[in-house]
């Protein structure tokens, strides 16, 4: 059988994975995974489980830390209880607003919001904390493209038969 198509749905997958992890439209590592399973069943491919098993633990982890790292990073920059909270209610209302970027959105006001919640006359520190949940925003991002630039590695070399 000509596997040709499969393999192109794989690539393409796993590119727009790529490049969901910065652009919010996309799923990011959901598509990425996608394209590594479609290849490892869609195709006689002898890639190994551990590549599957340890990708599917990275997409879980990484969903979960897309919401505690912001919050956790808030915190390392003086932010409350409050603004970790606020950082993750607001990523959720965030996604559901229909505005771009809107979960970023979200997140920011969220944390802005909390701490002002916790002290209002303190403008300084909410932007501190807001800092932050940006920084926060930004290890949660590197850390979903290197895992999505891994699983696009590991198929294009498992292609090639290197590994």
């Amino acid at each position: 059988m000509d596997y040709t198509l499969i393999y192109l749905l794989c690539i393409v997958l796993l590119v727009l994975g790529i490049l969901g992890t910065f652009l919010p439209v996309l799923p990011g590592l959901i598509l990425s995974l996608a394209g590594l399973l479609i290849y490892k069943y869609g195709t006689d491919a002898d890639l190994s489980m551990i590549y599957v098993w340890a990708f599917i633990a990275l997409t879980i982890l990484s969903m979960i830390l897309n919401y505690v790292i912001p919050a956790k990073t808030n915190r390392k920059y003086g932010g409350t209880r409050w603004g970790s909270i606020g950082s993750v209610i607001g990523t959720i209302i965030g996604v559901f607003l229909p505005i771009p970027l809107g979960f970023l959105v979200g997140m920011f006001a969220g944390v802005f919001i909390g701490e002002l919640l916790h002290d209002s006359k303190d403008i300084n520190k909410a932007l501190k904390s807001t800092k932050g949940a940006f920084i926060g925003f930004l290890y949660g991002t590197g850390f979903n493209l290197v895992v999505g630039i891994a699983m696009f590695v590991v198929v294009i070399l498992n292609m090639w038969g290197t590994i």
